[in-house]
């Protein structure tokens, strides 16, 4: 028997039943048989294919190239960009799997196609809504708007991080927000690196924000990599994914992996995964850098030349004489007065005295060594002093500036940069942590700048009464202590107005008062510049007409803004692509290479190799550091801060937040050092290929292909009778999970990782154990101690058979 697929869309199918069913009106009739061919025009219409370049536009600097084969207006399938070559120095933004199912996204039934309200009766977080006009949508946003404006001022309004929709005009909240109030309550750092952007310009210097370009380790004798996978976390497009594939195969060094989890990147040219303890990183490196002093490996006149604080004669004058310095703290002769020697490192790392030892032997005989970090390891309750102490491996031994090294960040890249959509003026002064909203609406006003890291202002004067969340499952989903969060933002007493802007119903969409329906990136005209070991620039235009009630942020917002009366204001007389070509001009300006405007939607990618060869970080300071100061206090990388020495003594911390002027180890609140015989196990998250953070996690194809598991060894399995496959609950004082074993040497023996992102799925108003298997119900909302930064790989846990 031979079968026909059925190339109907579903805007056709609607057509036909509407067809059909005026002809069964007049009392006509129609053989069902003739429903299935192909030869009755009149029901199906053969229509040529065409396709569009487009972008995937999420939280992963890969971007990636969209090919978007459309028909009958609909996208019936996606390609990507590709070149007719295997050549690993060719710049090739292919989409990675993810990308690839971007019509089962689009299409996914969850689709939000119109304006909504929350039902009458209904709480927060019940997910319950009624559909709306846009007209009474506006005019909702627009009233409570106008009674926290009049009650509070623009700083109870806040704009609610986001990171699933990126572009050359994807930040439209934001300029609304300053366009029709004056500003609003706005937020400093980030969900992935936190800790590092804030200590980062203590070391360095503001103007040095990451290390070297990955063909910069080619000339590297040794790799060293600390808690990152690049083929996982940056999965598509011509970035870190693509650059450290190359690397592997072409460095002519030895490549070691530093990681609690047998990660992806390791295979392929990867000499040895050294397992370690998770949050113990400093401590590794605190080891490492007492045998490179013992044994004279330090580079001195480096550290001479140019550090400040690596010993006495370093030392700033206001910390002299009081062993204050790096080595004085390595060599047990200040601070805690404990020899950070390679047995004392053993136990709480998990890497063996004599693993210690061989490895700083090769670190300090070898040259060039190249050290790069991922962001996993900073994002940790001790994650300032890690993502510091990590840095020190490649300052104690001069290997900075020079061919075939880095400075110990993670991976810096050679990118085209776009103008983008101006904000505007804030005229709000006041600023929050990232990782604080949920804290400033709970008990804003009696955050201070001295206990709460608040900026601008030394008290916050009210709690955040109005949020906007567009583009973001941060609310829950994404933040930490799932559980507390719903309490508070399930109390109306609190937030008074939450606006929501997506294109599925998320978990932390179900937060809204009124949801307003978007559109993905790739269905409007679009422009992105990123970059890794080359540049390139993406372009788009709509694949097809808009669907439903949809419509685009910045069409949303200038609604919005009419109802306030500052349409001008918001849109200064220019649609959403007119700005995109303005500021598309204004890019071409700064950098002339770039093709016109017309020219680059027609190509659809644009790239560009680094004519300079690989970028070599701090290469210019290195050659001369009077000529080319780094942006610190001294001029000089800091090892001892004298500035963040004056922020400690100015600031509140908790007693088991151990804080220094200088990079230390500092146990966990919840880690290796502080397990229980409750929870014995450290619990920890990690990037997934089937999701980035939770977009896609909806999607069937990709659960399938990439299960929500808990890796667990299986020393710790055969103890609690786990065996593979088996549904097992993860644990903790903030909460409990549900999801499958996934029984495998691959993770160091005491730790339980799983993937984060997955989708929150509890009865909130029962038992509250989450069958989604989202490990931030199980993480904490406490911050860390300096960026007050996201700490989500600090857990403990205790794991069991369901």
């Amino acid at each position: 028997m031979q079968t026909t697929k059925l190339g109907i869309s579903r805007r056709t199918f609607i057509k036909t039943g509407g067809a059909l069913a005026a002809l069964a009106a007049v009392g006509g009739s129609v053989p069902l048989g003739s429903l299935f061919r192909h030869d009755i025009p009149q029901i199906y219409a053969e229509t040529p294919e065409t396709f569009v370049w487009n972008h995937c536009a999420v939280n992963c600097p890969g971007r990636c190239a969209l090919k978007l084969y459309v028909k009958d207006d609909e996208i019936v399938r996606v390609d990507t960009y590709s070149m007719d070559t295997d050549d690993m120095d060719e710049i090739q933004p292919r989409a990675c799997l993810r990308g690839r199912s971007y019509r089962g996204w689009v299409n996914h039934p969850d689709r939000i196609n119109y304006p909504m309200k929350r039902a009458a009766g209904s709480k927060r977080g019940e997910g319950k809504y009624e559909r709306i006009t846009w007209d009474e949508a506006i005019e909702i946003i627009a009233t409570n708007y106008r009674q926290v404006i009049e009650h509070y001022g623009p700083e109870a309004v806040y704009m609610n991080y986001c990171t699933g929709n990126y572009g050359v005009t994807a930040r439209p909240w934001f300029r609304l927000l300053n366009s029709i109030g004056g500003g609003f309550l706005s937020f400093y750092g980030n969900y992935s690196l936190a800790q590092l952007m804030w200590i980062t310009p203590y070391i360095f210097g503001s103007k040095v924000t990451a290390g070297s370009t990955l063909d910069a380790a080619d000339d590297a004798e040794l790799v060293l990599v600390f808690g990152s996978s690049p083929v996982e976390t940056r999965q598509g497009g011509a970035v870190s994914h693509h650059d450290y594939v190359r690397l592997r195969e072409k460095t002519k060094g030895k490549v070691y992996v530093i990681d609690p989890r047998f990660n992806d990147s390791l295979l392929g040219h990867s000499d040895e995964w050294i397992p370690i303890n998770p949050g113990t990183d400093a401590a590794l490196v605190s080891a490492i850098a007492y045998e490179l002093i013992m044994n004279e490996w330090v580079d001195e006149e480096f550290l001479h030349t140019y550090c400040v604080g690596y010993d006495e004669e370093t030392l700033p004058n206001s910390a002299k004489g009081q062993n204050l310095s790096y080595k004085d703290y390595i060599l047990g002769s200040g601070y805690d007065k404990q020899a950070k020697t390679p047995a004392w490192a053993a136990p709480i790392t998990g890497i063996a005295t004599s693993r210690i030892k061989s490895l700083a032997q090769e670190i300090g005989t070898t040259k060039p060594v190249f050290v790069i970090q991922g962001w996993g390891p900073q994002r940790r309750s001790n994650g300032e002093m890690t993502g510091w102490s990590i840095c020190m491996i490649p300052i104690l031994t001069g290997n900075i500036g020079l061919p075939g090294t880095s400075n110990g960040l993670r991976e810096g890249s050679y990118a085209i940069a776009l103008t983008g959509l101006p904000d505007g003026t804030n005229n709000v002064k006041a600023s929050i942590s990232v990782f604080s909203m949920v804290d400033a609406i709970d008990r804003g006003s009696q955050m201070t700048e001295e206990a709460d890291g608040v900026v601008g202002v030394k008290q916050l004067p009210y709690d955040i009464k109005f949020v906007v969340n567009w583009a973001g499952n941060c609310i829950t989903n994404q933040n930490s202590d799932i559980n507390w969060v719903h309490d508070v933002m399930s109390d109306e007493s609190k937030c008074q107005f939450v606006l929501g802007s997506d294109i599925l119903m998320t978990d932390s969409l179900k937060y809204s008062d009124v949801i307003l329906p978007d559109l993905f990136r790739l269905e409007q005209p679009s422009l992105i510049g990123t970059g890794g070991d080359g540049a390139y620039m993406l372009a788009g235009s709509s694949p097809t007409s808009v669907k439903f009630e949809r419509k685009s942020a910045y069409d949303a917002a200038t609604l919005i803004a009419r109802a306030l009366g500052k349409e001008q204001e918001f849109t200064e007389g220019k649609t959403q692509e007119e700005w995109l070509k303005s500021c598309y001009e204004q890019s071409r300006v700064k950098d002339p290479l770039l093709p016109t405007y017309d020219e680059a939607m027609e190509m659809g990618v644009y790239t560009r190799k680094n004519p300079k060869g690989p970028t070599i970080i701090m290469e210019s300071f290195r050659k001369d550091p009077i000529t080319n100061p780094l942006a610190t206090p001294s001029g000089k990388i800091e090892i001892y801060s004298e500035k963040l020495a004056t922020h400690i003594s100015n600031h509140r911390f908790a007693d088991d937040d151990p804080v220094a002027p200088i990079p230390i180890y500092a146990p966990e609140w919840y880690g290796v050092e502080t397990t229980t015989k409750e929870y014995p196990l450290q619990c920890s998250g990690f990037h997934y290929r089937g999701r980035l953070h939770s977009c896609w996690g909806s999607l069937d194809i990709m659960q399938e292909l990439n299960p929500q598991e808990a890796w667990i060894n299986p020393t710790d399995a055969q103890e609690r009778s786990i065996k593979q496959g088996d549904t097992i609950r993860v644990k903790n004082q903030f909460g409990e999970i549900e999801l499958p074993a996934k029984v495998t040497p691959r993770v160091i023996v005491g730790t339980v990782v799983m993937p984060q992102g997955a989708w929150h799925d509890a009865n909130m108003n029962g038992d509250r154990v989450d069958k989604g298997g989202n490990i931030n119900t199980l993480t904490t909302h406490r911050p860390s101690p300096f960026a007050k930064g996201n700490p989500q790989h600090t857990n403990i846990c205790q794991a069991m058979k369901a």
